[in-house]
């Protein structure tokens, strides 16, 4: 065991290397395309909590604007990006859903943002 093993502060149970070794060989049977919309998925429903969508009875104690137009922003970048890569039958749901959670968050603003100023609109153009 050299040194830098011996004074290492990670702790690794037994059995974790092999553990990681599976995992990454799970990922690498996993398309491209669904990593990609289950990340787009995340992001929709963080931000529809964020926007108070949730069905649970505190959904307005979940509200946090700011953190919804975090997470829409980086929705719309990642569905923009992603298209062309995963072709229209995939992105198209993810747009929809996307223009969904834009529409709500313009909704829920006291002060609505100019047209083209919303969030993930530098990506996706205005939302009306």
């Amino acid at each position: 065991m050299s040194t830098t093993e011996r004074n290492s502060h990670v702790y690794e149970p037994d059995g974790a290397q092999s553990d990681v070794a599976q995992q990454i060989r799970d990922i690498s049977e996993v398309p491209a395309i669904e990593v990609i919309t289950t990340a787009a998925v995340h992001l929709m429903s963080a931000a529809a909590v964020k926007l108070g969508l949730a069905a649970e009875e505190n959904a307005d104690e979940l509200k946090d604007l700011d953190e919804a137009r975090k997470l829409i922003t980086a929705l719309a970048g990642l569905v923009t990006a992603a298209a062309p890569e995963i072709g229209s039958q995939h992105a198209g749901p993810l747009r929809d859903g996307l223009r969904s959670l834009q529409l709500a968050f313009r909704e829920e603003s006291i002060l609505p943002d100019a047209p083209g100023k919303g969030p993930g609109e530098k990506y996706t153009g205005p939302v009306n």
